[in-house]
């Protein structure tokens, strides 16, 4: 396996960083763009990577936060908020351009996955409705996946759930039954959806499990509902991608 940090085009034609990982072995492979969560680009999300680059895939991080300028992840968390949060716009048009990245590496087979947790689940369920090129989609607890009216704003102008028609991956869903964002109601919203789009997919629920409970490296984190859901990410994506 081979990891690096390269230079990639984004959004507007804006050149931001990446991390890229994937196995020097031959043969094809799908492709995963990880959508990282608020905090940032992070060690959690880069380590994500090199799992999933492990396990066959090419993957590709970018960040989001790229244009922020440098910093440590809670300056650059802080820059992020003040400023409204990362635009719609800029994250779908960064993670097509992480597509297209990755779709160009030698080996690939053609498909391609998204995947993220918190704001970059929601980001995902943006990206997987704008963009009919993904293969597969994975909503982890992703709050603000649906949207009141007066939570819009000009940076999130756009309820995800409302864009549901549009979907054309598969979708899997994970989500603790302790979180607040996005809260088990909101989850049945989102699903109910789903249903009445006619959208193939699948959501798994864990009793016990606030937000962010995959992290473990905070007090979130809850390691049975963690492994078993990690092993509904590595079903669904060897099912679509792989």
């Amino acid at each position: 396996m081979v990891a690096e940090t390269i230079t990639m085009t984004g959004h507007n034609g804006d050149q931001i960083g990446a991390f890229v990982a994937r196995p020097t072995t031959g043969g094809t492979r799908g492709a995963v763009v990880l959508i990282h969560h608020a905090p940032g680009w992070d060690d959690w999300y880069h380590e994500a990577t090199m799992r999933f680059a492990r396990r066959g895939y090419i993957a590709i991080c970018p960040n989001l936060y790229h244009r922020l300028g440098h910093g440590t992840i809670d300056e650059i968390n802080a820059k992020n908020r003040a400023a409204g949060g990362a635009s719609d716009a800029h994250v779908v048009g960064d993670v097509q351009g992480a597509m297209k990245y990755a779709s160009g590496i030698a080996g690939h087979n053609g498909k391609i996955g998204v995947i993220g947790t918190c704001s970059g689940g929601r980001h995902t369920y943006l990206v997987a409705c704008q963009t009919p090129e993904v293969t597969a989609a994975a909503n982890l607890w992703g709050g603000g996946s649906v949207m009141k009216p007066e939570d819009l704003t000009p940076t999130r102008p756009v309820n995800p759930v409302d864009l549901t028609p549009n979907l054309k991956a598969p979708l899997l869903g994970i989500f603790g039954n302790d979180d607040q964002n996005p809260t088990p109601d909101q989850v049945n919203q989102l699903e109910a959806a789903l249903k009445a789009a006619g959208k193939t997919y699948e959501f798994h629920r864990y009793d016990g499990a606030p937000h962010g409970f995959f992290y473990y490296d905070r007090p979130a984190y809850r390691q049975q509902q963690a492994v078993e859901g990690w092993a509904k990410v590595w079903e669904f994506f060897e099912k679509h991608v792989l």
